[in-house]
């Protein structure tokens, strides 16, 4: 990761105003000389041609800069070429982020239009207010541009990739011939071994909950030149149609813009600071349901934890040795699960218990600290003998877990649906949240992949014994 400016904020704000005035100074140079063309008709400033390039758009947006905008630059038989700016190569500063804040188009490329409103000018607005909030998290960011300039899409590439920054964002609207289309599409080049998903799907995600704007797509397969050719994870957001009139007046207000930069702001916050969640899976393993679990999991290279029954560690040891090759945490939830045996009495569960560690200890060589009660440690079984065996086991070294969300997978039959609907309203928000689910069900191993892309606000991590537990 490269991060932050190593010289203090006062001095890069200074150099950055510097930098701003001399490209000003040039472009005035070059707006000289592009006079001189025009009057003259024959003179070629440079060797090579005007090309005015433009972002490669989604189906629904309509204009594209034509030919009359290279006329209203540099006239029929001008050929000039507008000024390049130099990457900005930055020392690391650890911890701190680096952020690329791309306002689409600029200059004569104004984007889409309606009724006056022009796309270039309502991306400007909202990433100044976007590089604003994010320098008071303590972010370091890079403008592409910022005054109404023309950039080449190769030259906002070779300015990001040469500033060696973290992430990349750009700012744009969306226009349709059909007035009544509206809402936010996030896109991003799909599988190409950036993290651009996430990146996109917080935006996405945040910006909904700060505007309350629909979430019309978010897209993997983007085709533009600034998503595909960075180095670093990037996403492209249309934040909302011009072409509607409805959303184009919201777009136009500053308090809408305020809404629409704190999401993306929050969403990139969440990129580099994300909650916590320990994801659990109980009463497993099986073969079936377990494998399913633990091959969308390597997949992600996502560590989780199971709580394991003794007897099913009988019956399927293969699976918990892959549980523990593939960097897995193992817990005890129990070795017979009949709750009635198990809480008779505090002897009876130390019994059931120790039963389920010695069979772990002798398939794994793990000696397992941690555990989580069968109904979890306050249910209808256990009132009279819980705090008994609470003080027991913490004796003995052992620390149980509960849990602060959950799937609700085992309390009665749901759909894939509802299994991810109580998952993601069950978190709350949390900063940590430690998720109950279990492996031993088959809708929870079938909504699993699309859970977790319902939650990208959170780093998944196993449990440990130096978690501090959540206990009810």
């Amino acid at each position: 990761m490269y991060e932050g400016e190593s010289f203090s904020r006062q001095m890069y704000r200074q150099e950055k105003i510097r930098k701003a005035k001399k490209r000003k100074k040039i472009g005035r140079i070059f707006a000289g000389f592009l006079s001189v063309a025009v009057l003259t008709a024959s003179i070629v400033l440079t060797d090579r041609l005007l090309t005015v390039n433009v972002l490669a758009a989604p189906e629904s947006k309509t204009e594209q800069i034509g030919a009359e905008a290279v006329g209203a630059l540099a006239g029929e038989s001008a050929s000039v070429n507008l000024p390049v700016f130099e990457p900005e190569i930055i020392e690391e500063e650890p911890g701190v982020p680096v952020v690329i804040i791309d306002p689409g188009h600029g200059g004569a490329d104004e984007g889409c239009a309606r009724d006056g409103v022009r796309e270039k000018d309502v991306n400007l607005a909202i990433a100044k207010l976007v590089q604003g909030k994010l320098e008071m998290f303590g972010y370091r960011t890079l403008m592409i541009r910022e005054e109404d300039d023309y950039i080449a899409k190769e030259d906002r590439v070779i300015y990001a990739n040469g500033s060696k920054a973290d992430i990349y964002v750009s700012i744009h609207q969306n226009a349709s011939e059909d007035t009544s289309v509206s809402g936010m599409e996030v896109w991003y080049k799909g599988e190409d071994g950036r993290d651009n998903k996430r990146l996109a799907q917080l935006i996405q995600q945040q910006v909904v909950q700060t505007t309350g704007a629909a979430a019309r797509e978010l897209r993997g397969d983007a085709d533009f030149h600034v998503t595909g050719e960075t180095a670093m994870p990037a996403c492209l957001i249309e934040t909302g149609f011009l072409s509607n009139a409805a959303e184009r007046e919201n777009l136009i207000t500053e308090e809408y813009q305020e809404k629409m930069a704190e999401g993306i702001a929050q969403g990139i916050r969440l990129y580099f600071e994300p909650k916590t969640m320990y994801l659990t899976f109980d009463d497993g393993p099986s073969v079936e349901n377990t494998g399913r679990v633990l091959d969308i999991l390597k997949e992600r290279d996502i560590k989780v934890t199971f709580f394991l029954v003794g007897e099913n560690v009988r019956k399927h040891p293969e699976i918990v040795k892959r549980i523990v090759e593939e960097g897995h945490t193992i817990g005890i939830h129990c070795d017979s699960h009949d709750y009635k045996t198990v809480y008779a009495s505090a002897d009876s569960y130390i019994q059931d218990f120790e039963t389920a560690h010695q069979t772990v200890f002798e398939l794994t060589g793990i000696d397992v600290k941690i555990f989580r009660f069968p109904g979890g440690s306050i249910n209808d079984f256990n009132a009279g003998v819980r705090e008994e065996i609470i003080k027991e086991m913490t004796k003995r070294g052992y620390i149980y877990f509960d849990w602060n969300a959950s799937l609700e997978d085992a309390v009665r039959e749901s759909s894939p649906e509802q299994l991810i609907a109580n998952g993601v309203e069950t978190t709350m928000g949390r900063k940590k949240v430690v998720m109950l689910a279990h492996d031993v069900i088959y809708n929870t191993g079938i909504c699993l992949e699309e859970l977790l892309d319902r939650l990208p606000e959170y780093e998944i991590k196993p449990l440990t014994d130096g978690v501090e537990p959540i206990q009810f």
